[in-house]
């Protein structure tokens, strides 16, 4: 290979149709939506873990707010799971009665929570300068977790919300 005088001369078997990978734009978030088709974002950085749980894993605790599924063992680290959708209000009930649900296992500092929600929707980078602060959409219920929200695009019809992860692990709300 050192003495093949070729090596360096044949043209790439890509020919010309090889393009340079472009920087993403933005901030990565996971999206999700509620059981009510109500969409989320949530910033990577606050995420630790995303998993599909089977619900019988999902060990119930009793004397416990209602918000709350129960416990998991995530690699040796019991964690509370909770029903996002009821802790912000959402109408539409978790159904629990699946093979699987999608679980967001959220931290801030020694704190960890996995939220339960309808259903996850992927990863993708979304531009901070895009970002709607007043948003006519969210109910009461909702609007001290959520920062604003994303409108839709060319290609979808949803308005992702930008979901607090810190301000729901801090809530009161977990108390009652």
């Amino acid at each position: 290979m050192v003495g093949n005088t070729e090596f360096g001369q044949n043209p790439s078997p890509f020919g010309s149709e090889v393009q340079k990978l472009e920087s993403p734009e933005g901030e990565l978030h996971l999206r999700f939506t509620l059981p009510s088709g109500m969409a989320f974002a949530l910033p990577a950085e606050g995420i630790r873990e995303v998993m599909q749980q089977s619900p019988d894993q999902i060990t119930p605790i009793p004397n416990v707010s209602p918000l709350l599924l129960g416990t998991i063992n995530l690699r040796g680290q019991i964690i509370w799971v909770a029903d996002l959708g009821q802790f912000l209000g959402d109408q539409i009930p978790l159904r629990t009665d699946r093979q699987e649900l999608p679980v967001i296992a959220i931290e801030d500092q020694d704190t960890l929570l996995g939220l339960a929600v309808g259903d996850m929707k992927g990863m993708r980078w979304l531009p901070p300068e895009d970002l709607q602060i007043q948003l006519s959409d969210v109910p009461d219920s909702m609007a001290p977790f959520v920062r604003g929200g994303w409108l839709p695009g060319e290609d979808e019809d949803l308005i992702w919300h930008l979901l607090d992860h810190v301000a729901v692990l801090r809530s009161a709300r977990w108390a009652t």
